[in-house]
């Protein structure tokens, strides 16, 4: 791996990348296999264990399904992690900023940071309610973050929103089911009363048991590539504003409602901005063509190091999402009830002169992050005089190794039941 990284490959193009080593196809297989195994482990255990407890007509058999499936949902992220460990080891470099727009000192950073004695860090201090969202580069995007929420103790919690036809895909969907993911049919007038009624439920759950809640959004709805680019510059067009240089304009909708639709529910809910940067990609470059999932994982090619500057928001005093003081935060409809009675009990409509208000913030946010990027790419800093924390993607306990299997709990089940027929 130090080989590769010194002769800089993932500066280059993944198509102009010499050809793969026996090394890369042995790191492949091994990746394959550990990676499908761990599904395997978390989705049987999903099966085998937590569904007979979702029969049980009794709110113990409820609470520990639930607690259950928390505890699958963190096996998983601790999977992820793994992964990253042990074939695409990487760091993150992360640097901070506070309310106000101003810079966290060095003393105040290390109020954030827990250290083990050695000086790793084994924990970030974020809030535990949170809407995180960012610049959207690479597929890996999405993983990196649920890796992020493993430091900050929310890994548990995790929410993400995914494509319909994602729902019944194999193991994977089905895990994704079980780890109450929102899924969306990608049209605007079919999804927006499906977010907001599966968010104001996530929402009143998480404030009414006091469980984290970490949702993940971008956006921008998808990568930039240069497929979207013209998109992107079409729609700056259409409504008069320049277009971004290193991102895609930001859509504002569905963000929007998702924080109208948690806030209520969660009145000390924050917003966590993140601004990503990769190494190796060049200006005006696409993220894909020198980072994939595959390139990533089989080939052991992972970003050198993953570059993060974060921002804190509170979203009831410093995001401009109007006036919610109408929306009954008690008020929530069941995931099975019908259209009438879920639009009842949640909010879809926003007024027009809030909508855009919104959208302008968002847009001029968005403007400071495609200035950090252009800042990056000229000097390699997102932001200037400023320490980063570097904190290896690495499992803080070995014994956490069994965490991302489950336990191996449906093989033991399988070789009790073997036994005892």
């Amino acid at each position: 791996m130090g080989a590769t990284r010194a002769a800089g490959l993932h500066t280059l193009q993944i198509a102009e990348r010499p050809s793969k080593t026996w090394r890369q196809t042995l790191n492949a297989l091994l990746f394959i296999v550990v990676f499908n195994l761990g599904c395997l482990m978390i989705n049987g255990f999903q099966f085998t264990v937590l569904l007979p407890l979702k029969l049980i007509p009794f709110s113990f058999g409820r609470r520990w399904y639930t607690e259950g499936i928390r505890y699958s949902k963190g096996a998983f992220g601790t999977l992820l992690l793994l992964i990253c460990q042990w074939f695409a080891p990487t760091k993150f470099a992360i640097t901070f900023e506070k309310e106000g727009l101003g810079r966290f000192t060095e003393e105040e950073i290390e109020q954030l940071v827990v250290r083990d004695e050695s000086g790793k860090v084994l924990q970030l201090k974020f809030p535990q309610k949170t809407v995180l969202i960012a610049n959207h580069q690479i597929y890996a995007d999405w993983l990196y973050a649920w890796c992020l929420s493993y430091f900050t103790g929310t890994h548990k919690d995790v929410y993400i929103v995914l494509k319909k036809s994602l729902k019944w895909a194999p193991i994977v969907g089905w895990g994704m089911q079980f780890f109450n993911f929102i899924f969306l049919a990608r049209s605007w007038a079919s999804d927006r009363l499906e977010l907001s009624t599966r968010l104001a439920w996530l929402g009143r759950r998480a404030e009414k048991d006091d469980t984290p809640l970490t949702f993940i959004l971008y956006p921008e709805g998808t990568l930039v590539s240069k497929d979207t680019r013209p998109i992107s510059k079409k729609y700056a067009d259409k409504i008069g504003v320049p277009d971004m240089s290193h991102m895609l304009l930001p859509r504002s909708t569905g963000l929007h409602y998702s924080l109208r639709s948690l806030t209520p529910r969660i009145p000390s809910l924050q917003m966590i901005d993140i601004t990503m940067a990769y190494p190796g990609i060049p200006p005006f470059g696409y993220g894909q063509s020198y980072y994939t999932l595959r390139s990533i994982f089989c080939d052991r090619l992972p970003p050198p190091v993953i570059n993060m500057h974060i921002r804190k928001f509170n979203v009831s005093e410093e995001v401009p999402i109007g006036d919610i003081s109408a929306t009954d935060p008690d008020k929530i409809p069941t995931m099975n009830g019908n259209a009438k009675h879920r639009r009842s009990a949640v909010e879809v409509e926003i007024p027009e002169h809030e909508r855009d208000k919104f959208d302008l913030w968002l847009r001029d946010l968005w403007r400071e992050k495609d200035k950090s990027v252009a800042r990056y790419l000229e000097t390699g800093l997102l932001v200037e005089d400023s320490k980063p924390v570097e904190i290896p993607l690495q499992l803080r306990h070995k014994r956490e190794i069994l965490d991302a299997f489950c336990f191996f709990i449906p093989a033991l089940i399988g070789w009790v039941y073997a036994r005892l027929k």
